[in-house]
């Protein structure tokens, strides 16, 4: 009776009375291929393949040379193009830990079944079913097997993490975070450098310092360690008509170069405090023009102050509502300052 061979790895099996004088040399054939089949790790170069190429596991006998499919450790390399590799034969049942360096992405297949592809770059775990002529290739590791474990996040968003340089002292700050996802995607998309996220690192919440955001205390109010600097904003008139927008600054100025209506526009809310500066100035005509203020203004005293004529004067006025705008305050600050 002659040898046979075991199935998936091609382990020669003697039959009794066989193999005289050869018995020791199949047997450490044996031994060789059960260690490479054990931990064996395997270049297989791809450099001759194409885009397709064969990894059996034969059949042998003393001095054959060892099949490159009994490899456990499968390190691809010397790819021209992206390659197909089939294994065979298709009833034999293997296990691979493969790492893909050929350059090329590679898929793995045996017959008609599932395959598996691994990128360039990339490593996988598969195993081939041995199902003959639609035997399939699987992933040990896939997103299934994430999910089991609890991880619910893609292959796209796990990529995120491929050339993070972060220690284990820094990634460990996540231990015991309980921020949910919807409060974590907050930060999809932030642009801001690390000093420009640093600019929220307050001493005292609601006091303002250097090289900080602004923020208000539990109560609400914002205290100013420092001066405040303001933009200064020139209103200019068309047709005999100037507007101060509210919304465009709190401290404004108009020279006058033809008599002009004013217009107050953009209040702040009924309730609401809001108020500005206004300096008129007279041109260098000393043309001596006038100003029509709006109706809803309430001069202090009960009487509309005169402007002062004089080339280059100058008149500071103060405006405050809380109404809506229904009526402001007026007060003349100061005349003829020029």
């Amino acid at each position: 009776m002659a040898s046979t061979w075991t199935l998936s790895n091609a382990v020669e099996k003697i039959a009794d009375g066989e193999k005289t004088d050869t018995w020791g040399q199949i047997t450490n054939r044996n031994f060789d291929i059960l260690d490479r089949a054990a931990s064996g790790v395997g270049t297989i170069d791809l450099s001759g393949s194409g885009a397709a190429h064969s990894l059996s596991t034969a059949d042998g006998t003393t001095g054959d040379a060892l099949s490159d499919g009994m490899y456990k450790v499968l390190v691809l390399s010397g790819a021209t193009e992206a390659c197909t590799i089939t294994v065979s034969p298709n009833d034999a049942s293997k296990f691979y830990l493969v790492d893909n360096d050929s350059g090329f992405d590679v898929t793995f297949t045996q017959g008609s079944g599932s395959n598996v592809s691994i990128s360039n770059g990339s490593t996988g775990v598969i195993y081939c079913d041995g199902g003959g002529a639609t035997a399939a290739v699987k992933s040990i590791i896939d997103s299934t097997t994430l999910t089991t474990l609890g991880i619910t996040a893609s292959a796209a968003e796990l990529n995120i993490l491929d050339g993070v340089t972060a220690t284990t002292a820094e990634l460990n700050i996540l231990d015991g975070v309980t921020s949910t996802t919807a409060e974590l995607n907050i930060l999809d998309g932030v642009t801001a450098t690390a000093a420009e996220l640093n600019y929220n690192d307050i001493t005292t919440l609601g006091t303002s310092e250097a090289s900080k955001v602004v923020t208000a205390d539990a109560n609400g109010v914002v205290t100013f360690d420092n001066g405040i600097s303001e933009e200064f904003t020139a209103v200019t008139s068309s047709s005999n008509a100037t507007t101060v927008n509210s919304r465009d600054g709190t401290v404004f100025s108009h020279t006058l170069t033809e008599n002009t209506t004013f217009t107050f526009s953009n209040p702040a809310a009924s309730g609401k405090a809001s108020g500005f500066s206004l300096k008129i100035v007279q041109d260098a005509s000393a043309s001596g023009y006038t100003v029509t203020w709006p109706a809803a203004v309430d001069w202090s005293g009960g009487t509309t102050p005169t402007l002062t004529s004089a080339a280059n004067a100058v008149d500071q006025f103060v405006f405050y509502t809380h109404d809506g705008g229904t009526t402001y305050y007026g007060f003349l600050a100061g005349s003829n300052l020029g």
